[in-house]
């Protein structure tokens, strides 16, 4: 690659931004964004087709946002096909467009990285996650998943991941090293409750969250049958919409359906999810499968109480600020939301240590700077 000290540099593997459809869309924006201010050019290669959670969803298409260049390429707008078909259309754009670095994000995308690389172009990829263990995906979907993960490895010229336990994956099954930059977090302005009070009647501190996509990995099944083994008056409020999941999250809503004190509100975002992250009692993540949780740090940017399953990606995260059950464990959750609810004092030091211990330890902008190292080597 050409040494010059303005980059122009094409990223893909995101559905679209601006956008909350999931944490790559995020880590995306957060990306291109500092990036312009430091007056690289940047370049999104955005899908075509609805908002996962539903059109209603849908913004204004735009070719510019906040500095970022954004081109929409061809989709086939259905499951196992969208980032398929994006991919392999922006890959091809990135190959024959003037860029010095073209970033994958994601396994699948990484499928067609070996195009661009054809074409000199320097290629970096960032694994969020090991998507092939998805449940969501079918045989096919899962193929191209782990075709990409391949790829990535014997094409790019560098890989990110997001956590020490992906860093491991990579060098013990193929002896491939990585690089570990984890995710950055903003803080943020808390907002008192009022709009979740008139839509949902929702007040702070009486009620229990998980906000985040509605997929098997989350494990919101153990926190469903938990949190009905749990005497509060607490509601549970689960936030957030289908991705390609729309069976999945009526199984959970029959689940629920039982208990009035369990809310969906749907994909939620702007105000909204500021408010929800501010007055929640506790956040709770039970996943099974993640990559860096997004909104782990956010909830804990926003003084939360988190109470999480012991996988690496997550304990990673909190450390000692917050509180940790056994993964998949129905029995263990029930107790630790039951200590929880009933332990105010114990949340409260938690909520009071949070912020600035999260916003201390991950940072947007040191996040950037050894982005642009990679990119530079």
């Amino acid at each position: 690659m050409k040494k010059r000290k303005y980059l122009r540099i094409a990223m893909l593997g995101q559905k679209r931004i601006p956008s909350r459809e999931g944490g790559i869309e995020i880590v995306v924006e957060e990306l291109g964004t500092r990036m312009v201010r430091l007056g690289h050019e940047v370049t999104c290669y955005n899908r075509r087709g609805h908002h996962v959670s539903g059109k209603k969803y849908d913004t204004e298409k735009m070719k510019e946002y906040k500095g970022i260049r954004l081109k929409t390429v061809f989709t086939i707008d259905r499951k196992g096909f969208a980032a398929m078909t994006s991919s392999v259309f922006a890959a091809l754009k990135a190959a024959f467009g003037p860029y010095d670095v073209v970033h994958f994000h994601a396994e699948g995308p990484c499928a067609m990285l070996w195009l661009p690389k054809l074409f000199g172009k320097r290629c970096i990829a960032t694994i969020h996650g090991l998507d092939h263990r998805r449940a969501k995906w079918g045989r096919f979907a899962s193929l191209y998943i782990m075709i990409g993960e391949k790829c990535a490895v014997k094409f790019a010229d560098e890989i990110i991941v997001l956590s020490e336990e992906m860093q491991k994956y990579f060098m013990d099954v193929y002896g491939r090293n990585t690089l570990y930059i984890p995710n950055g977090v903003n803080r943020p302005v808390h907002r008192k409750a009022d709009l979740i009070t008139k839509a949902y009647g929702l007040h702070k501190d009486d009620y229990l969250l998980f906000l985040g996509r509605l997929v098997p990995e989350k494990g919101l099944k153990y926190l469903i049958e938990a949190y009905k083994n749990v005497e509060t008056t607490k509601r549970l409020v689960i936030a957030g919409g289908a991705s390609d999941t729309n069976g999945f999250m009526a199984n959970l809503k029959q689940m629920a359906e039982s208990d009035e004190r369990i809310l969906f509100t749907g994909f939620v975002q702007n105000e909204i999810l500021e408010e929800l992250y501010s007055n929640a009692y506790i956040y709770v993540l039970p996943s099974d499968l993640e990559g860096m949780p997004l909104s782990l740090l956010e909830a804990m940017s926003y003084g939360d109480c988190c109470l999480v399953s012991d996988i690496p990606e997550c304990a990673e995260v909190v450390e000692d600020k917050g509180i940790i059950f056994k993964k998949s464990d129905v029995e263990d959750l029930t107790e630790k939301l039951r200590y929880a609810c009933e332990h105010a004092e114990v949340v409260q030091q938690y909520k009071a240590e949070a912020e600035d211990f999260i916003c201390g330890k991950y940072n947007w902008d040191d996040v950037v700077d050894k982005t642009l190292a990679v990119y530079r080597r």
